[in-house]
């Protein structure tokens, strides 16, 4: 089953559209505080009667509109034209987002407001999918092109918010990772082997008005042969699916290979299209087999691309194998219960043991070509704890900017520099009743990764003492007369240390 075909986006419709939604006051604020918190949680999880029960007989535009776009529920054809003085209900018609029969309008597609903070600000994009399955009543078509997910805000807001002169989003989908690109990137090539996904792309650049976005049709590196670029974004068709027949082959999540072989074929394939410094971030799975650690396979496949990587890989979560197939057979539309249920899920955990799978994990990659020299980054870590905030990319971006200066300078020069602490970073001490002395020192990051970290008096004092005003070495031998230790001793102890504080973003450099 697939969807109808979309038209080719009108750039004058689009225009009108966008500016009868803002008039209407169409953002995800005014809906959250028109149908209430709980109601705009439960839409996310498939349910939107409880939206609906909130607007109750409302006829005004951002309530028509919010039933229409957001909800996927058919409107009069009057409320629709009165909701859209520009556009009416014969633009979304044109647009390929709407039916119009019997004087009512049928929604074909969802247009959601999206709230967006990045370094260039905050602001809202129009996103317009398909139908999800709480407005389809039913499973997916396999053509299905998915609206603003949480997997797809996390990769946005990873990407690095510094500047660049060519992207690529492969698996572009709707498209919402060219247009959080093209923020801080001059021009974007955005990929798809779909061709719905593609008038997608190009119809939420118009909504937003957002030129420097091109289009191409073709899987992973075929439509780029032979170029290359600044920056690669992929949220990829990462999906495990088993490849026997009557298992639902979506578009959107899966990639048509076995098992995890699509995102290790972009691990050994993106260096030859990323430019000297270029960065390519992604999100993936990865099977542990046999008991190789998913890790552990990874750190293999970048070991394996022909041009050398700097690597940094961060997991954060693994499932067992049922839990994995219960996921996404849910996510598909099939639901516990409904025929056909445990069937899929019997077909996920029989390709799962055909080769071996213990686990499955779930992480992000980020990938640079270096400027010149061999790579000198190879950190592959698991954090499973809850994100501490927003600004992950800034937090990549820094790391990564430390990690080059940190290279730059051997111990005695770090010694030499002028460090301080993060302004997020917290202390907390433990003590036994009674005692003088804590039995734990924790720092704790309130940004970035939210890292917890035990750590000695020793580095505790010089974390406390670095305000930018004297160079490591000598706080090191200060704390060392205090400490009645070895000055020379504590310097090879706490220096390595000290380098990761800077990495990670406890420490930072004073100039």
């Amino acid at each position: 089953m697939n969807g109808p075909v979309l038209p080719e986006p009108d750039t004058t419709v689009c225009r009108d559209l966008a500016a009868d939604l803002q008039g209407a006051g169409y953002t995800a604020e005014a809906l959250r505080d028109a149908w209430g918190a709980a109601a705009d949680d439960a839409i996310a999880r498939g349910l939107r009667s409880p939206a609906s029960r909130a607007l109750g007989d409302r006829e005004d535009p951002l309530a028509v509109l919010g039933r229409l776009l957001v909800l996927g529920m058919p409107q009069a054809a009057a409320s629709v034209d009165r909701a859209l003085p520009r556009a009416g209900a014969e633009g979304l018609v044109h647009l390929g987002l709407a039916t119009v029969a019997a004087g009512e309008v049928r929604p074909l597609a969802l247009v959601r407001p999206q709230s967006y903070a990045d370094a260039s600000g905050s602001g809202q994009w129009l996103i317009a999918s398909d139908l999800d399955e709480a407005a389809l009543g039913g499973p997916l078509p396999e053509d299905h092109v998915l609206g603003v997910g949480g997997a797809s805000l996390t990769l946005a807001g990873l990407q690095l918010p510094t500047p660049a002169a060519r992207g690529l989003d492969i698996g572009a989908g709707c498209g919402i990772q060219a247009l959080r690109a093209r923020a801080q990137v001059d021009h974007v090539v955005a990929t798809d082997i779909s061709p719905r996904a593609l008038v997608f792309t190009r119809l939420n650049a118009l909504l937003n008005g957002v030129t420097g976005i091109e289009v191409r049709s073709g899987s992973l590196f075929e439509p780029v042969a032979g170029e290359q670029f600044d920056r690669v974004v992929s949220n990829p068709p990462f999906v495990i699916t088993p490849r026997v027949a009557d298992v639902p082959a979506y578009e959107y999540r899966d990639g048509g290979m076995v098992g995890d072989d699509l995102v290790a074929a972009f691990v050994t394939g993106v260096g030859a299209h990323l430019a000297p410094g270029g960065v390519a971030q992604l999100l993936g799975n990865w099977e542990t087999r046999n008991g190789i650690a998913g890790l552990e396979r990874v750190r293999g496949w970048v070991a394996s691309s022909p041009v050398p990587l700097d690597a940094w890989v961060v997991e954060r979560e693994s499932l067992d194998p049922l839990s994995y197939a219960e996921l996404w057979v849910r996510d598909g539309g099939t639901l516990p219960g409904t025929p056909g249920f445990a069937r899929l899920v019997d077909a996920w955990l029989d390709d799962f043991a055909a080769r071996g799978v213990s686990e499955v994990g779930f992480g992000y990659l980020l990938l640079r070509r270096p400027l010149v020299g061999a790579p000198t980054l190879a950190r592959y870590e698991t954090l499973h704890t809850a994100l501490a905030g927003d600004g992950l990319g800034a937090h990549l971006a820094a790391a990564l900017d430390a990690h080059d200066r940190l290279g730059a300078v051997d111990d005695a020069g770090l010694a030499a520099c002028i460090l301080v602490v993060a302004p997020d970073v917290t202390e907390a001490r433990h003590h036994l009743p009674g005692a003088e002395d804590p039995t734990v020192i924790e720092l704790r990051q309130g940004g970035g990764f939210g890292r917890a970290l035990g750590v000695d008096p020793g580095l505790a004092a010089l974390v406390g003492a670095c305000d930018g005003d004297l160079p490591v070495g000598v706080l090191i031998d200060a704390i060392a007369d205090l400490l009645e230790v070895d000055a020379g001793a504590l310097r090879t102890d706490l220096l390595p240390r000290v380098r990761e504080l800077v990495f990670t973003g406890f420490l930072r450099f004073a100039d």
